[in-house]
């Protein structure tokens, strides 16, 4: 068992946790406010006839990739009410795009989200949670026809301002 200057040492050593061990916003004040940038990718992938229904612009709930977009830009602004731990922050910009490529059998949708600041906090949680909203929106308007789709892999690919810098994925 340990003891209570074990536990102490322990939950100091945790950001998101008060001294009694109980979770709290980390205080950002005296953090310099710089450009913050975050760039998240996901993917969605489809059926040859979603890919062809999605390109031309035939299905019945209207156009995929418009309202997928507007459905991630809204997610970016309400990130900080579905994290508990986030900062809601004044977004400066929230762009999408879109591309696909053509594996073995089937169009997968990569759907990449660009999300900047000028604050105190990062902005990587707001890019996940763009492109990960626009993702479930591609496939709330499609499942009509498929309800095989796959989302995913979900990962942030780089991130610049702040204290911990540059952040690029290696694999990316």
């Amino acid at each position: 068992m340990y003891s209570v200057d074990m536990e102490e040492m322990a939950l100091s050593s945790f950001t998101h946790f008060n001294e009694e061990g109980r979770a709290k916003m980390v205080d950002i004040t005296d953090k310099e406010e710089t450009v913050r940038v975050a760039v998240a990718r996901t993917s969605v992938t489809v059926s040859q006839e979603i890919y062809e229904k999605i390109k031309g612009r035939d299905i019945k709930k209207g156009d995929v990739l418009a309202v997928a977009q507007v459905a991630g830009v809204m997610a970016a602004k309400k990130t900080a009410d579905l994290i508990p731990m986030c900062h809601p922050l004044m977004l400066k910009s929230v762009d999408f795009t879109f591309s696909w490529e053509h594996e073995e059998t089937e169009p997968r949708l990569v759907i990449t989200a660009t999300v900047k600041t000028k604050g105190s906090t990062g902005v990587e949680m707001e890019a996940l949670t763009a492109v990960s909203v626009c993702a479930l929106t591609v496939y709330d308007m499609c499942k009509a026809l498929d309800k095989g789709m796959t989302i995913g892999p979900t990962y942030l690919v780089e991130k610049t301002g702040g204290k911990s810098g540059h952040y690029r994925r290696k694999t990316d």
